[in-house]
C-alpha cells in the first residue's frame, strides 16, 4: 500500500475528517482490475473451480440478478460492434481471420424469460438470446452488413428487423471462436455481469493469470472499452490482499494486524466511487490478486489470520479510521498532519523501538543526484526553478523525520516543500532514483549558517566551532543541528562537492502501522491487538 501519488488536495479531504461510516453494501467489495487506460476491448474468463456461468447484473444492493446462463467453461466478454478474430484466437478491433459483424437479425417477438427465449433458439442454429432494455430477444446471427441480416430473416421465414450493435452493448462468446452465447444491452443503465457457477464449491475463476472468487462486472464507456471489476465478499477480498501486502510466512499476529488494517481500509474506501468501484488492485489502494496463481497467493497461514479477525475493524470515536500503513519507519512514525496536512488524533508519531530488533532488507539507503539531475527532476515536475545549487533539510519534526526541504537555484531563488512531498519530489522513473522515506539527511549541499545575525554567513560547518556554556570549544564538522520552533533542524552538510547525497532509513510515508515493526512486535510475543494499539493512538477494535 502507498499514497505516493495521491494529490495533496485529495489527502486533505480525507484527513480533515475523523472517520467515516462503512461504505460497502452487503459486505461486498468492488475491485477495479482493469479500467481507464487499462480498460479492455475483450476480456476472457475460465473456470478454475466450478463449471459454467450465470449472466446478469448487480443491483443497487450489490445482489446479482440473473438473466441468462451457459455451461461453457471458457467465455469472452467483448465490446459489441465489429469484432475481428485474430490469428491467435484473440478478439481485435482491426482485421483478422474471422469477423463477428455489427448487424443482427432480430425477431420481432419478445419473451418472458431466458428459458423461453433459449428454447426458441434451438430452432435456428447459430441463434442466441439477447437481453435488451429489460426484455429477452432472439437474434439469428452477427453480420457485416444490414442486407445480410435482412436476408437471414427472409431465409428463416420469420418477422424481424436488422438492428445494429449499440455503443453500450456487450457480447459473450466461446473464447477464441465466433460462437455467440449471449448479448446484453441496457443502454448504459445497467452494467453486464457474470457470476461463475461453483457447482457446490466456492467458485474460482481465471482472469489475466490470476484466480479470483466472486463475480465480474463489465461497465462499458459508451462506444469504448470495458472496465473489469471483481465483485467479491469482503473477507475473500482481504484474503486476496494479505499475501501481497505482507509475506504469508510472517508471524500469525503480524498477519492478523495486517488483515484488520486491510479490512478497515476497504470498509471506508470511496476513492474510486466515481468509476463504479471501491478500490483498485494496485499500490494506489491495496495490492490484490485474489487467490493468486502457482507462484504466489494466499497461504493457510494468511487465510487463517483473516478468519481469526473476521469482521474486525479499527474505530476512533465510533467511526472507521483511515488505517494507513507502510513498510518501515526507520526509527519513528509521524503525525499525519506533518505528512499530509490533516490532524488526526489516532495517527500520531511515536518512536519505534521494534524495527531495530529485526533485519530489514534495504533498511538503510543512499541516493545521489547531480545538480543537473535535480534541476531536471524539478523542472519536469512543473516547478519554476533554475539550476539547482543547493538543497538541504530546512526543518525536521519532533520525531526526527523530515518536515521541510529547501532547494536554492543559481539565481538565489528558493523552493521549499514540506510533508510527504519532501520524499516524493525526488522521484524519477527515468533516472530510476527516489528517496524511500521521510527519515533522511542530505550531504553535500547544505544551508547557509548564520553567525549572530543574518548579515554574517558561512557556507558549511567545515572550520567552524561552537562554544558551550561551560566554555568548551567543539568543531562542527559533519552534521550539525539547531533548535527551531517546531523541533530540531539540520544545518548544512560537510561536503563541498557538486553531488547531493541523501542517506536515510525506512521505506514509506511513516504514518500509521509499520509492517516490519508489526513483524518485530509479533516475534517479541505481542498480539495483533497490541500491535494495532501501538501504531494507532487511542483506537477501538470491534
Amino acid at each position: 500500500m502507498k499514497k505516493l501519488r495521491w494529490s495533496l488536495g485529495f489527502l486533505l479531504a480525507i484527513l480533515v475528517c475523523c472517520g467515516a461510516a462503512a461504505a460497502l453494501e452487503n459486505d461486498t467489495v468492488k475491485v477495479g482490475l482493469r479500467y481507464g487506460s487499462s480498460a479492455m476491448f475483450s476480456a476472457n474468463l475460465e473456470n478454475a473451480v466450478g463449471s459454467g456461468y450465470a449472466f446478469g447484473y448487480y443491483d443497487a444492493g450489490r445482489n446479482f440478478v440473473e438473466v441468462g446462463e451457459t455451461g461453457r467453461t471458457a467465455v469472452s466478454v467483448t465490446a459489441a460492434g465489429t469484432i475481428y478474430l485474430g490469428g491467435s484466437g484473440y478478439y481485435e478491433t482491426d482485421q483478422g481471420q474471422g469477423v463477428i459483424g455489427p448487424w443482427r437479425a432480430e425477431l420481432n417477438e419478445t419473451y418472458g424469460s431466458y428459458a423461453e427465449a433459449a428454447a426458441m433458439a434451438e430452432s435456428w442454429p447459430g441463434s442466441y438470446v439477447a437481453y435488451v432494455s429489460d426484455s429477452y430477444r432472439l437474434r439469428l446471427g452477427c453480420f457485416e452488413t444490414r442486407d445480410e441480416a435482412i436476408l437471414a430473416l427472409a431465409s428463416a421465414g420469420v418477422d424481424g428487423s436488422a438492428v445494429q450493435a449499440s455503443r453500450t452493448g456487450v457480447v459473450v462468446t466461446v473464447t477464441k471462436t465466433d460462437t455467440v452465447l449471449f448479448e446484453f444491452d441496457c443502454q448504459g443503465s445497467r452494467s453486464f455481469a457474470i457470476l461463475p457457477d461453483g457447482q457446490g464449491q466456492t467458485a474460482e475463476t481465471w482472469f489475466r493469470f490470476y484466480k479470483y472468487r466472486g463475480g465480474f462486472e463489465y461497465p462499458r464507456v459508451t462506444g469504448g472499452k470495458l472496465s473489469v471489476i471483481n465483485v467479491v465478499d469482503l473477507e475473500d477480498y482481504v484474503k486476496g490482499v494479505i499475501p501481497y501486502e505482507m509475506s504469508g510466512t510472517w508471524p500469525a499476529e503480524a498477519l492478523a494486524a495486517q488483515a484488520v488494517c486491510a479490512r478497515t481500509y476497504v470498509s471506508r474506501a470511496t476513492k474510486h466511487s466515481a468509476s463504479g468501484f471501491d478500490v483498485c488492485n494496485t499500490t494506489d489502494c491495496q495490492v490484490y490478486y485474489g487467490r493468486g496463481n502457482s507462484t504466489s497467493g494466499p497461504s493457510a497461514r494468511s487465510d487463517s489470520a483473516v478468519d481469526e479477525t473476521a469482521g474486525l475493524c479499527l474505530y476512533y470515536g465510533g467511526k472507521l479510521i483511515e488505517s494507513v500503513y507502510f513498510s518501515s519507519d526507520g526509527g519513528a512514525t509521524e503525525d499525519a498532519k506533518n505528512v499530509w496536512g490533516g490532524d488526526l488524533a489516532y495517527l500520531k508519531g511515536k518512536e519505534d523501538p521494534y524495527e531495530a530488533l529485526v533485519t530489514i532488507p534495504g533498511y538503510r539507503y543512499t541516493t545521489t543526484y547531480t545538480k543537473d539531475q535535480l534541476t531536471w527532476v524539478l523542472q519536469n515536475s512543473g516547478y519554476s526553478i533554475g539550476t539547482v545549487e543547493k538543497v538541504y533539510v530546512s526543518d525536521y519534526t519532533a520525531m526526527g523525520n523530515v518536515y521541510k526541504v529547501t532547494f536554492v537555484d543559481s539565481n538565489g531563488r528558493t523552493l521549499t516543500v514540506q510533508g510527504d512531498k519532501c520524499r516524493t519530489i525526488f522521484y524519477s522513473s527515468t533516472l530510476g532514483k527516489s528517496v524511500k522515506s521521510l527519515r533522511f539527511t542530505i550531504d553535500g549541499q547544505g544551508a547557509e549558517l548564520y553567525i549572530n545575525s543574518s548579515a554574517t554567513a558561512i557556507a558549511s560547518t567545515d572550520g567552524a566551532y561552537a562554544i558551550s556554556g561551560k566554555g568548551t570549544v567543539t568543531a562542527l564538522g559533519g552534521d550539525a543541528w539547531v533548535l527551531t520552533s517546531s523541533g530540531k533542524s539540520q544545518t548544512g552538510g560537510g561536503s563541498s562537492g557538486g553531488d547531493v547525497t541523501i542517506r536515510g532509513t525506512g521505506s514509506g510515508h511513516n504514518v500509521g502501522m509499520s509492517q516490519w515493526g508489526a513483524r518485530a512486535m509479533a516475534e517479541q510475543g505481542y498480539s495483533y491487538e497490541d500491535i494495532l494499539h501501538f501504531y494507532y493512538t487511542n483506537v477501538d477494535l470491534y
